[in-house]
């Protein structure tokens, strides 16, 4: 890529399952990126491949703090993402949407940068419309356990559109619907990092309700792809845009799915289902089709291989 064409890119949360394949997508793109993360739930094994590339610079930063740097653009990742690490510190979680994107924000401001918000199917919470489309204004619990995380992600996205509104920034907000893959922290409570590790150990299968909820999983380099695409679309595109497979599947389908591809042992449990956890979720991707010309390719199984071959890898080195 000439130097006219490469641009110095931020990735807050950098170090983290979905910050650090960014980077790595970006790094291949030809660009310089500044990798910040605090490394709560991000991890140095994610990018330590990365470290030698002399356009990568890792800088351990907390985004509930501002930042000053030079950048083009900026992709705001920063937030624990799951139930376990947000409600392990419920505030300082609220903090990192909203203090952070205010943060970011800020510097988007200050420096002319275009910017993306890593936003969630959370906002939609346990949805009354499914699939759910991004106008669809959610039925989320401001006052339940798992608050923290979707009221943060939804005040997030209000200051990126008023950002835009009042001071005319470029922005990006997608909402991720359940992403999996290599680098998925293995102890995070997350079903198809928690049933795989389970299988190849031989354990119980933890199912929390009947099993019958259901999710759509995205493998992380589909997903990786719709980031970009999102961020290098026009300008009066600012989303909100779902990114995610629209293929659904109950978690016992799940459970069964990995049990077979481990050739484990394992049984199926269940325990009872947490307090608003939804019961069912599902992408509409109409709008990213049309605006992004992006969809998944990877079908759930192919990217299980992946994914089981990585836990497969941690376990036998003691890891996980």
């Amino acid at each position: 890529m000439k130097d006219t064409l490469r641009k110095r890119i931020l990735v807050t949360g950098g170090a983290g399952f979905l910050g650090s394949h960014l980077c790595e997508s970006l790094l291949g793109l030809g660009h310089d990126v500044l990798c910040v993360d605090n490394f709560f739930t991000g991890s140095r094994d994610n990018i330590l491949h990365l470290l030698g590339n002399p356009h990568f610079e890792l800088l351990r930063h907390d985004v509930t703090f501002p930042l000053y740097v030079e950048v083009d653009e900026i992709y705001n990742l920063a937030c624990p993402a799951s139930p376990i690490h947000y409600q392990f510190d419920p505030v300082q979680t609220t903090k990192t949407s909203v203090h952070g994107a205010i943060n970011m924000l800020g510097l988007a401001k200050r420096v002319k940068a275009k910017i993306f918000q890593a936003s969630t199917s959370e906002v939609y919470g346990d949805p009354e419309v499914h699939p759910q489309t991004e106008d669809y204004v959610g039925h989320v619990n401001p006052i339940g356990p798992r608050s923290c995380y979707d009221e943060g992600k939804r005040c997030a996205e209000t200051l990126f559109f008023d950002y835009r509104r009042q001071h005319n920034l470029s922005i990006k907000v997608a909402r991720i619907f359940n992403t999996y893959g290599p680098r998925m922290h293995p102890n995070d409570g997350r079903v198809v990092s928690n049933f795989i590790v389970q299988a190849l150990k031989g354990q119980p299968i933890t199912l929390y309700g009947d099993g019958e909820q259901t999710r759509s999983f995205c493998y992380v380099s589909d997903l990786i792809e719709g980031f970009i695409r999102l961020m290098d679309s026009p300008d009066d595109f600012t989303g909100p845009v779902n990114l995610g497979n629209p293929g659904e599947f109950t978690i016992r389908q799940l459970a069964e799915k990995i049990i077979e591809m481990t050739g484990s042992s394992s049984k199926l449990v269940y325990q009872p289902l947490p307090v608003d956890d939804p019961r069912q979720r599902r992408p509409d991707i109409t709008l990213a089709k049309e605006k992004l010309d992006w969809e998944p390719t990877i079908h759930l199984e192919e990217g299980l291989v992946h994914t089981i071959t990585y836990f497969d890898d941690l376990l036998q080195r003691g890891l996980a």
